[in-house]
């Protein structure tokens, strides 16, 4: 067991190659896939184009954004005499950067190409078009969590082995890599949930309620859009989320891990991901269809409760190598690690049933939808906002759970997480696989293929919308445990950086009106982050409604059929609208945790505490609420209350549109809005220090 321990970085290097190799011969596998004909290969490389020079576009104008942060960390470490951070930190920030835009980037690519394959597969029936979809999400999701763990285990590695750093100043510089991650995150969140939503609402609006026309109708001129905004919004922008997610909880738990000095702790993070990585590879194999009216689903959950079994195996031999004697014994780490597996069944059970359309919610809210829009929508409100209770609930009494397992002790958390986040691998495939079962019933519609591949698809596409609502719940509460501890390092470092320059020991009270104040601010801020996003969405989505009108006005023979729409209109629309509406949400947690802490540190650890609770509120109402009015629709799409065309039908579009930038833009977007607010927070603890001790 003590190999596990003397090497645990190497075995994190190991596992994460494993990962990203297997992750390269899925893509090989599904390129050897049939295309299908002339005309889907035509539609995936419109698709594919868009998507590309839509990614090109972010991205660059990430990168000089990004250019900033980059040179203060670096040269800030001189200014403010500071013994942490510097040239280290940024280029920790720009690894972070690259490898999470990589990560969105490649997964984009594989599933933009796999979505032709797939319509073609679903010719064959339910299981080969599952297998090829599925394969193609699992490769970004292999990806994520492969390239998560390679770049914090290979920093670290290339920091204490090459430039022998001390572990507290190789973590420390860890911190960069999480904060470029989470950047790229934001804007990813952000710029490709704006696109996909503002493309989806204008199509839908126009096409559907308009026109009257199906929704992934060829007349339509945002419908190549709306197929773009599904890969660089689901694929490209969950991928860099969870990326994000993962790397970030893993620094956060090694950072708290430094404090103390037996057995190694800091390590103990990359010996989870290792064993986890692995059960993500072998899970992959369990995801076969059985019988029965929830084969589709069920399928997609066997492979993650068989990764979840065989990591929860795989953690005991890693736990023994890290069994403290003294601090923590083999329970105090492993009973927080199995609280954190169970946290993440809980989470995915009850998103699912706040969201799936076979349970009580989305029933009710397409019920509602019989006696108008108003009715819909309020539906979907209230069980947004209901579908808050159980996870924090669960949240919770996992963080309560976890400390007292771990003998009262805050470190029992970050196992959670990180254990938690093992599943990253499995759950973001779960996520990929929606928008390559989207584009593929958009491909079958528009391609005119038989009503029998369309009846393939559509029951896939419909798993996928509870699948990525499942991913955003994981995301979001995980997000809450990671940002818990990146708190405490903040309160931490600072009571530490005060005390070294002989001031009295901080403490962050609330009965201080400087951390009430820090409160009232930081609730606010996702409420801002969130208002911001969805004006976005609004603003550009009513674009491409004047755009569509305009081309169906100009040019009669669209709906006739006769001419085709000038797609790439739409497209480019959208990507110049979107790039704009991401930059000043993007500049929310960044601008606003340095100027609070500027005026005050206390009130900064308020902010903190604030935008944690309510973000994790505000994100789960919105993507719960959202998923339910997407299922919904779909459920009278599929013949109830009138089946499409109805009443009922046309409310239930409107609550979907209203759904979109919900649950696909503002509320995953807080997700690392939360965790920006506390990097930021810890980065500037030399600025903070310098003005108020």
């Amino acid at each position: 067991m003590q190999f596990f321990k003397d090497h645990a970085v190497l075995c994190g290097l190991v596992a994460s190659l494993i990962g990203i190799a297997y992750g390269i011969y899925l893509i090989f596998w599904l390129m050897k896939q049939p295309k299908g004909n002339e005309r889907m290969q035509e539609i995936s490389r419109a698709v594919q184009e868009g998507a590309a020079a839509y990614l090109k576009k972010q991205y660059k104008a990430i990168a000089m954004v990004a250019v900033v942060p980059f040179l203060l960390l670096g040269v800030y470490h001189y200014i403010f005499e500071s013994s942490v951070f510097g040239w280290g930190t940024a280029i920790g920030f720009l690894i972070g950067a690259v490898l999470s835009g990589a990560a969105g980037f490649i997964g984009m690519n594989v599933a933009v190409r796999s979505n032709h394959r797939t319509a073609e597969a679903a010719r064959g029936g339910i299981a080969p078009a599952l297998s090829v979809a599925f394969k193609a999400g699992s490769v970004t999701g292999l990806l994520v969590v492969g390239l998560g763990l390679f770049g914090v285990a290979g920093y670290y590695w290339v920091l204490t082995d090459w430039f022998n750093h001390a572990p507290q100043s190789a973590v420390d510089d860890l911190i960069g890599l999480a904060f470029g991650g989470s950047l790229i995150s934001v804007f990813a969140r952000l710029g490709g949930g704006i696109f996909t939503k503002a493309a989806d609402v204008g199509a839908d609006l126009v096409g559907k309620l308009e026109a009257g026309i199906p929704e992934d109708d060829p007349r339509n001129p945002a419908v190549i859009a709306d197929n773009v905004g599904d890969n660089v919004g689901d694929c490209a922008g969950m991928a860099a989320d969870l990326f994000e997610t993962y790397a970030v909880t893993a620094v956060a738990v090694m950072l708290l891990g430094t404090h103390f000095d037996t057995a190694s702790l800091w390590l103990y993070p990359l010996g989870l991901g290792a064993v986890s990585i692995i059960a993500s590879v072998i899970g992959t194999w369990f995801a076969r269809v059985g019988k029965g009216p929830n084969a589709i689903i069920n399928a997609l959950y066997k492979s993650v409760l068989a990764a979840t079994v065989i990591s929860a195996v795989g953690f005991i031999p890693i736990t023994m190598a890290f069994d403290g004697g003294g601090k923590f014994s083999f329970w105090n780490l492993y009973g927080p690690a199995l609280i954190g597996l169970v946290i993440t069944f809980l989470l995915v059970a009850i998103t699912e049933y706040y969201t799936g359309s076979r349970w009580h919610p989305v029933k009710k809210t397409a019920e509602a939808s019989q006696t108008g829009h108003a009715t819909n929508i309020i539906a979907g409100l209230a069980y947004g906002m209901q579908a808050t209770a159980l996870p924090v609930i669960v949240i919770a009494a996992g963080i309560m759970g976890a400390y007292y397992a771990a003998g009262n002790n805050l470190y029992g958390i970050g196992v959670a997480v990180m254990a938690q986040l093992s599943m990253t691998g499995l759950i973001v495939a779960l996520d990929a696989y929606g928008p390559v079962t989207d584009n593929a019933g958009g491909i079958a519609e528009m391609a005119d293929m038989p009503d029998s591949v369309r009846a393939v698809t559509d029951p896939l596409d419909a798993v996928g919308n509870t699948t990525k609502a499942v991913t955003k719940g994981y995301a979001i509460g995980s997000a809450g445990l990671a940002a818990l501890i990146l708190f405490n390092e903040y309160t931490t470092r600072l009571g530490d950086e005060f005390t070294r320059r002989g001031n009295d020991l901080l403490t962050f009270d609330l009965s201080n009106p400087w951390v009430i104040a820090g409160l009232f601010i930081g609730g606010m801020m996702p409420f801002l982050f969130a208002s911001y996003a969805m004006t976005a969405v609004g603003r550009v989505g009513g674009e491409v409604v004047m755009e569509v009108r305009r081309q169906f006005r100009e040019d009669p023979g669209i709906m006739l059929g006769t001419s085709r729409p000038d797609y790439s209109r739409a497209v480019s629309l959208v990507t110049g609208s979107a790039i704009k509406g991401m930059m000043l949400p993007a500049a929310i947690p960044v601008v606003i945790p340095i100027a609070v802490g500027i005026i005050n540190e206390r009130m900064l650890g308020g902010l903190l505490i604030g935008t944690i609770v309510t973000g994790l509120f505000l994100a789960i109402s919105m993507t719960s609420g959202g998923g339910a009015w997407d299922n919904a629709k779909k459920l009278i799409e599929d013949g109830l209350y009138g089946g499409k065309g109805s009443d009922a039908h046309a409310a239930s579009v409107t609550g979907d549109t209203v759904g979109d930038p919900y649950k696909d833009t503002a509320g995953p977007a807080i997700n690392p809005m939360i965790k920006i607010a506390n990097i930021v927070a810890i980065l500037i603890i030399p600025i903070v220090a310098a003005i108020h001790a």
